[in-house]
């Protein structure tokens, strides 16, 4: 499975686009896109790679991670998979842009087939695995490639740092308990690729991490 961090937004979200070289199937993983040059750039990647968008993932559904939802639900007409327990902040994004003071045309978005923590997705033939971490969010996904030996984190886990914990649904011991019990028993190599900043490794961060020390 190749991957492709494309930063975007006002915030310095991650988009992920992963595809299979084989098949050209692929999934594009919180589109965060907002300005017309950000749409162009995911364009022109899926069309230059050949690629045919097989899934739209979100980690979670603060504003951040999910400005491209309605764009790439009209352009290629994926629906956006979650968890439905994040409904309730898709429900209020016009309302988290507010808060912001952000001058942006932003829709709700409402997850109608939720995934759940367990669940298996397939890019060509390799595995997407779902693991729910709440904590930073109330339903927070993380999506694991245990072949290519990946996992998209979104706000969960960050290079020396982790997801805050002040906002709607947030809680800091589930946060802590769920990156320790899911995220830190994958293998130490685990490429780890946040939602914001650089990428790391699941042994750096069990090594040197602040928040588990």
């Amino acid at each position: 499975m190749k991957v492709a961090r494309f930063t975007v937004n006002f915030f310095g979200e991650n988009t992920y686009i992963l595809w299979d070289d084989v098949t050209r199937e692929a999934a594009i993983i919180d589109p965060g896109m907002l300005k017309s040059k950000e749409f162009e750039t995911i364009d022109d990647y899926i069309a230059k790679n050949h690629l045919k968008l097989k899934y739209m993932l979100l980690t979670h559904l603060h504003l951040d991670h999910s400005f491209g939802v309605k764009y790439i639900t009209d352009k290629y007409g994926l629906k956006p998979l979650c968890s439905e327990e994040e409904n309730v902040l898709g429900a209020n994004i016009p309302q988290q842009v507010a808060n912001f003071h952000l001058k942006v045309d932003a829709q709700p978005v409402i997850i109608e087939n939720g995934l759940r923590d367990g669940d298996t997705l397939y890019v060509g033939d390799e595995a997407i695995n779902v693991i729910q971490i709440a904590g930073h969010s109330p339903g927070g996904l993380v999506y694991y490639c245990p072949e290519s030996s990946f996992v998209i984190t979104g706000d969960v886990l960050f290079k020396g740092s982790i997801g805050r914990t002040d906002l709607y649904g947030g809680n800091l011991n589930s946060l802590l308990n769920g990156i320790k019990e899911k995220l830190f028993t994958l293998p130490d190599e685990t490429l780890v690729c946040p939602g914001h900043g650089d990428s790391t490794t699941i042994g750096d961060e069990k090594d040197s991490n602040p928040y588990f020390k």
